[in-house]
C-alpha cells in the first residue's frame, strides 16, 4: 500500500525506484528524497482518450507523474482526504475528487449518468457537474478529496441510492447510475442541487458521498 492517512487531511505516499504516482497537480505538500514531478498529458495508463474524458469534464490541469525513490505528503485546499484500495475492481471518481493514485491502476472514463440517454445529459450540464468520471481499475489505492469527510452508503438489489450529484464522490462495484429531475423544466430553473436533480445508482456495490455540496 503506497498511501498512509497521517491524518484526516494529509496521506503520505512511498515512491519506489521502477514505480509511479500520478497526483493531481499543486496536491504535494512536501517530499523528502530522490523525488521528480513531471506534467502527465497522457492522462495516466488510460492514453489520449482518458485525457479527453478529463479535458471534457473541464480539468484543463494535468495529472502529475510522480516517481524516485522518497516519500511524498499529499492533500489540497485543506481538504478531507481518504485513502481506498482496489483488489482487482473499478473504481469510479469525480475528476476534481482525485488527489492520488497508484500508477499501477488503469485509468479511463466514465459518461456519468450514461443510463439517463440525451435527457440525462442535458441535466448533466445543468447541474454544473462533469458528465465525465474517471475510472481506475486493478490493485492498488487511491487517494480521493472531499468536504467534510466521507460516508459509504452499500447499494443493493432491493434498495437503490439517491444521491445529490454534488454530493458525488465516487462509487464501485456492479453499480448503474442514471440522472433525473423530480421536478419540472420550469421548477428547475436555477436550482443545481439535489432536491431537483438526483443522481440513481442501483446494482450492487457501493456509493461514496462527502457531507457537503460544495464543489472542489
Amino acid at each position: 500500500m503506497p498511501f498512509r492517512e497521517l491524518n484526516s487531511k494529509l496521506v503520505e505516499a512511498q515512491v519506489q525506484p521502477g514505480q509511479r504516482l500520478f497526483s493531481q497537480r499543486g496536491a504535494m505538500i512536501a517530499y523528502k528524497g530522490d523525488v521528480r514531478f513531471t506534467p502527465n498529458f497522457q492522462g495516466g495508463q488510460g492514453g489520449m482518450m482518458s485525457m479527453i474524458g478529463r479535458r471534457v469534464a473541464n480539468e484543463a490541469t494535468p495529472l502529475m507523474t510522480v516517481e524516485g525513490q522518497g516519500t511524498v505528503l499529499f492533500g489540497h485546499g485543506g481538504h478531507h482526504v481518504e485513502v481506498i484500495e482496489l483488489d482487482g475492481d473499478t473504481l469510479c471518481v469525480e475528476a476534481d475528487r482525485l488527489l492520488a493514485f497508484d500508477g499501477t491502476l488503469e485509468q479511463g472514463t466514465l459518461f456519468l449518468g450514461s443510463d439517463g440517454g440525451v435527457m440525462g445529459m442535458v441535466r448533466g450540464q445543468v447541474t454544473g457537474q462533469g458528465l465525465f468520471t474517471t475510472t481506475l481499475r486493478g490493485k492498488g489505492a487511491v487517494a480521493v478529496m472531499a468536504h467534510g469527510g466521507i460516508i459509504q452508503l452499500p447499494v443493493t438489489p432491493d434498495r437503490p441510492v439517491h444521491v445529490d450529484p454534488q454530493a458525488y464522490v465516487a462509487h464501485h462495484g456492479d453499480v448503474r447510475n442514471k440522472l433525473s429531475t423530480a421536478l419540472g423544466w420550469r421548477d428547475m430553473v436555477g436550482r443545481g442541487s439535489g432536491e431537483a436533480f438526483q443522481l440513481e445508482l442501483s446494482g450492487n456495490g457501493a456509493v461514496f458521498v462527502q457531507a457537503s455540496e460544495e464543489k472542489l
